[in-house]
């Protein structure tokens, strides 16, 4: 018997095998590689080998050896951010979880061994998990969905790590343009705040326009420091966004953020793009799969939990007689007298129901974020294109007007400096609005296809 029941355990382990995962190449990087590729356009590595890392650190160097755009930006950062390779490793282990979900139970072979008076006992035992073995093939289906679920999620971290840097590349480039604007003004308010103490001194204005000069010079010089500081803080967030060591630190900006687009993006249909395309909404409709097909394994399975058939062999042997033989099998089995099943029944069920009511919130959220994101992103292109097509016109033939004027004698000195300091808010305006619409274009994307912070940052 026990002989028949070893045979029948590995004829049902090598079934059970047939239909097992097995590990792959790439650790499951293809769907996250794909995902990816279709969504921004950027290619990820799950650097797993000395060539791999060298042919990534070739790859940064020569993003790196010129300004840097958003786009070269992001790809180094989805080649070089040592977290997002952590998030890789992580979706490694969960095909580790797959695999393992998707083998037979091992058979638990036992020998043991009673002698004294000289008779001895020699018991062999063949165990195996029954019902481990018969819903072998539920329990590899739902591994599958999770491992899914583990791509999705990685392909998200991926998606999440690319809006963050377009933002504060974004964020960089546009402190740095605000720099440069504001050194040239503070260049001019010192100029003239100088004039302004020398004709004090021969009384040709008086303390009140000379201490608005000297103001005005101080708030630039404030202004400026804390530009500055603001500028080198997006720069250190961007560097560490796209895990920059010692060499690449010293990388090139834009000197400024790029112009407006013609127009803006028409998108009739994004409540339903994003529907139907953020990875968060795949997620969860993939948990909610994955608990359905528990919780019918759980109300298939809830009388019985424990189903052990074990195939016995003894011999025992008698100084006063033959040796004899004898072979048995022995089943055990859980009898559901105090519990039969329905704790776990009730528990995979309100599981279930919390995921559905999960999912059905996170599409109702989902469509408002889209409707939110598109109609930010408009209103803040109208700001930015009302800067750049009226107001800053309208300054330049303002300013070139008091120039005129200013050199015909028919206004002073501290009408063509207050103009210019008109000017000079009027063109941080026109910077805010530029990052700002960029910022917005960004948080567009991540609407539609997933990856934003769980802060919205």
């Amino acid at each position: 018997m026990a002989n028949h029941f070893a045979r029948g355990l590995v004829i049902l382990s090598a079934l059970g095998l047939s239909g097992c995962a097995s590990f792959s190449p790439d650790g499951g990087m293809t769907a996250v590689s794909e995902l990816t590729s279709q969504t921004i356009g950027k290619d990820v590595a799950f650097i797993r080998s000395t060539d791999g890392a060298a042919a990534v650190n070739e790859t940064v160097r020569h993003l790196l050896s010129r300004a840097l755009s958003a786009d070269a930006a992001v790809q180094i950062a989805l080649l070089n951010n040592s977290g997002l390779q952590a998030t890789y490793n992580e979706l490694a282990l969960a095909e580790t979880d797959l695999v393992e979900q998707s083998l037979p139970p091992n058979p638990v072979f036992s020998v043991s061994r009673i002698s004294g008076d000289g008779a001895s006992e020699i018991e062999r035992q063949v165990v195996g998990d029954i019902l481990a073995l018969a819903t072998l093939p539920f329990r590899s289906d739902i591994a599958r969905d999770r491992f899914r679920q583990a791509q999705l999620r990685a392909a998200l971290a991926t998606l999440r790590l690319a809006a963050e840097v377009r933002r504060a590349h974004v964020r960089a480039v546009a402190a740095n343009e605000m720099v440069a604007l504001l050194t040239d003004a503070k260049s001019t308010a010192e100029s003239t705040a100088k004039l302004a103490v020398k004709l004090g001194e021969t009384g040709s204005i008086n303390k009140l326009d000379q201490a608005r000069e000297q103001v005005f010079y101080a708030e630039t010089t404030a202004d400026l420091a804390t530009a500055r500081q603001a500028a080198t803080s997006a720069r250190e967030r961007l560097a560490r966004l796209m895990g920059l060591w010692d060499d690449g630190l010293d990388f090139r900006l834009p000197n400024a953020l790029p112009p407006l687009p013609r127009r803006p993006l028409a998108l009739p249909s994004i409540e339903a793009d994003a529907v139907a395309h953020r990875i968060d909404l795949q997620i969860a409709r993939l948990e909610l799969t994955a608990l359905a097909k528990s919780l019918n394994l759980t109300e298939a399975t809830r009388f019985v939990t424990l189903l052990d058939l074990a195939g016995i062999s003894r011999r025992t042997q008698d100084p006063e007689g033959a040796p004899f033989r004898e072979r048995g099998f022995d089943v055990q089995f859980q009898i559901p007298i105090f519990d039969g099943g329905e704790v776990r029944v009730r528990q995979a069920a309100e599981t279930y129901n919390l995921a559905f009511n999960r999912l059905t919130e996170r599409a109702v959220n989902v469509r408002s974020e889209a409707r939110d994101a598109y109609r930010a992103y408009r209103s803040i292109y109208d700001i930015a294109s009302h800067y750049q097509r009226e107001i800053l016109p309208l300054r330049k033939i303002i300013t070139e007007e008091m120039q005129l004027r200013f050199s015909s004698m028919q206004v002073d000195i501290f009408a063509l400096l207050t103009e210019a300091r008109q000017r000079l808010a009027s063109l941080r305006g026109a910077i805010d609005a530029r990052q700002n619409f960029f910022l917005a274009q960004s948080d567009l994307q991540t609407a539609v296809n997933g990856g934003g912070s769980p802060s919205g940052g």
